[in-house]
Parts: C-alpha cells; sequence; structure tokens
C-alpha cells in the first residue's frame, strides 16, 4: 500500500539519511561493535550533516523544528540499517525535549549548540539497581547546600553513558513526596565526584556504551536545575509518548526490513531440490508476517501524524510501543528459524537482529508497563 504520510520533502531527507548511514556508520559498525562504543566522529559527522538537533531552534544551530516526521523518517532509516548503537533517536527525540521545552534561554545558550553540532553528546540517568520503572523507587539524593546541589547516588544501564558530556540526572530533591519530590539536574563531563563505572557487556546493541554511573558529592551548580523544582515526575510524564512511539517507530522498520531480507534468501536457498519459498509453511510464514507489518505500521502512521498535531497520548503511544516491539522479537525469531543454521551466525543479519532487538521491549517502559497503562484507561 502506498504511504500517505511523507511528502517529497521526507523522502528528500530519506536519501540524505540513507547517504549518511552508507558513507559514515555501516562501514564502520562491525569494529564499534567490537569496540563496544562508537566513534565520537560520528556525532560530530551527524552535526556537520544536520541529523542532530531537528527540533532545536535554529539559532542554537538546530533544524528549527520542522516537525516529527523529520525525526520519524531517521527513525525509520537507522531501525533498517540495525545500527542501534549509535543513538541518534535517544539523543534528539528522548532527551532533546527536555533541552528544548524545559532549558532557560542561558542554559540553551551553554547545551544547545553543541548538542546540535555533536560536540556534546548527551545521556538521561533514572534507571538504578533497585529502581527501574518505578521513580517512587529512586534513592539518588541532591541536598540544597545553597548555591548549589549535593549530588550523591548512583545509576545503572544508562544508555550513552561512557561517551555523554551532559546527563540529566532524575534525582530526590525532598525527603518526602514519592515520585513528586524528584527533579532533573545536568551533570557535566568533568564535575568532580562523577563517575563512570563499566561499559557494561551486554548480549545485543554491543556499540552501545551502556554503562553504571556514580555521584560522590558532586557540586551541581544551581543554574543546572532543569525545569522546575519537584517537577521531574510531570517533565517525565510529558515525554514518554514521545519517547515510546520513537522507539515503536524504529522497531517496525527493523521488522519490515528483515523480513524483505528473508523473503529474498527463501527465494534462493533450497531445500529438498527446490526454493524454500515453494514450501507451503515457509509461504504462510511470510503471508503472517507480511501482514503483521503491514497492519502494525498503518497504525503507526496514524500515531505519527497524531503525534505532530499535538494528539497522541499515553495509552496509544503506549499501544504503539508494546505492539511493534513485541511484533519486532516475534518476526526477528521466525526469520531466524527460515534461515535454518545460517541464521545463528553472526555474519547474518538476522542473527544480529536476533540479540540487538531483544532489549526493545524492555526500554522506555516494559511491554508489561505498557499493558498496565492500557488497562487502567480502559478498567479505571
Amino acid at each position: 500500500m502506498e504511504r500517505r504520510l511523507y511528502t517529497a520533502e521526507h523522502e528528500a531527507f530519506r536519501e540524505t539519511v540513507r547517504t549518511f548511514l552508507a558513507k559514515e556508520v555501516i562501514p564502520y559498525y562491525d569494529q564499534w561493535d567490537k569496540d563496544g562504543i562508537v566513534s565520537r566522529d560520528v556525532w560530530r559527522a551527524a552535526g556537520r550533516q544536520g541529523l542532530l538537533g531537528l527540533a532545536v531552534e535554529e539559532e542554537y544551530g538546530g533544524g528549527g523544528d520542522p516537525g516529527f516526521r523529520f525525526s520519524a523518517v531517521l527513525a525509520e532509516e537507522f531501525g533498517r540499517a540495525y545500527t542501534p548503537g549509535f543513538a541518534i533517536g535517544l539523543h534528539n527525540d528522548m532527551i532533546g525535549p527536555y533541552l528544548t521545552s524545559l532549558a532557560t534561554p542561558e542554559q540553551k545558550r551553554r547545551w544547545l549548540p553543541g548538542f546540535c553540532s555533536g560536540e556534546l553528546v548527551s545521556a538521561i540517568a533514572m534507571t538504578e539497581p533497585g529502581a527501574g520503572s518505578d521513580l517512587q523507587g529512586i534513592r539518588t539524593t541532591a541536598e540544597d547546600k545553597g548555591d548549589h546541589w549535593l549530588l550523591n547516588g548512583s545509576k545503572v544501564f544508562i544508555s550513552n553513558g561512557i561517551l555523554a558530556d551532559l546527563v540529566i540526572v532524575v534525582a530526590r530533591t525532598t525527603p518526602e513526596g514519592g515520585a513528586h519530590g524528584l527533579s532533573l539536574l545536568v551533570v557535566e563531563r568533568g564535575m568532580e565526584g562523577f563517575e563512570r563505572g563499566r561499559n557494561l557487556d551486554k548480549i545485543g546493541q554491543k556499540a552501545q556504551d551502556t554503562a553504571e554511573l556514580f555521584f560522590n558529592d558532586v557540586r551541581v551548580p544551581k543554574e543546572n536545575l532543569l525545569g522546575d523544582l519537584n517537577g521531574a515526575f510531570v517533565h517525565l510524564m510529558t515525554n514518554l509518548a514521545q519517547e515510546r512511539i520513537t522507539i515503536a517507530i524504529a522497531a517496525i522498520a527493523g521488522a519490515e526490513h528483515l523480513l524483505e531480507i528473508t523473503t529474498e534468501y527463501v527465494k534462493e536457498r533450497e531445500a529438498f531440490g527446490r526454493p524454500l519459498a515453494r514450501l507451503q509453511h515457509v509461504r504462510f510464514e511470510i503471508a503472517e508476517m507480511a501482514t503483521e507489518c503491514a497492519v502494525t505500521g498503518a497504525f503507526l502512521d496514524r500515531c505519527i501524524a497524531d503525534h505532530e498535531d499535538g494528539k497522541l497520548d499515553a495509552v496509544h503511544a503506549s499501544m504503539a510501543k508494546w505492539w511493534a516491539t513485541e511484533l519486532q522479537k516475534r518476526v526477528a525469531d521466525r526469520c531466524l528459524q527460515l534461515h535454518g543454521g545460517y541464521g545463528y551466525m553472526t555474519e547474518y543479519r538476522v542473527a544480529k537482529a536476533f540479540t540487538d532487538g531483544r532489549v526493545q521491549t524492555i526500554y522506555g517502559g516494559t511491554t508489561e508497563i505498557m499493558k498496565e497503562i492500557i488497562g487502567r484507561s480502559l478498567l479505571s
């Protein structure tokens, strides 16, 4: 079916993204996987190409907010390329909104030019060893010391944790108040007491530096408070819809591309003297996956359009996130099976897709939490 979501301008941007991936990312990606981290050079290259800070005002070097569909194109192409280690979506679509909507003019002048040029890589630190999706369990504290905050605590599973120059830290700024006693503090590279732990060894997305972070009596200037004091819960909830739809977009793009690869593979691969594609079971598998991807893609296109119009709510974003990521997981598993023994070899795209995509149903809110959000809306 012809998609009606994008204009010629969006498709021209898509070609720019594909050229960037072919030149600056794909040739180096295997080495980044081995290194456990991407090169800082690729961040600066993305900045020069205008791929960072699409929603940032032009005066700070950004794209002037051309609309979320451009971000969706970026997410689709990175999803198709299976290059999750270069966390451009995290930088642009998950952390960017905090800076554009909450930062003061002075903070914007300090941080946004580097954010858009790729000189300042960003991260957000919520998860702790004893607190994942439950914000009430956060134990990292920031004590008011008059002219600064004294930050103490630790975070884990932080994407961009090793490379990050700016880390938005969720910390408790009041002794009481549960999730409503939290604030956002921006910790900058080089602050005394800010230390990085291990670059964690994961089963997939190995090029993505995922780290432990430690804060030991870090003196965070008062001017690094982002947004309202004790307002982090509201700020975090406000931006979750975009985070989840971005993950969903990459998930369906990855699933569709994996289906394309597998479709070609079963046409060429022979068993018992004939191509796999001539086996009814294989045709049924391809038919089922193609239908699921088409239906999911149509729903996501509607979600993208609604989000650009400011109409996407938490419930539909949650539906998109859990369904698309679970579909990606199922497609990866079924495509690997259709590849047989070759699918288990890391030199084949399907093997990496199987391990890289597994975390999609976990970060950004697990599938179970997405269902809880949807269920509450229908039954409360």
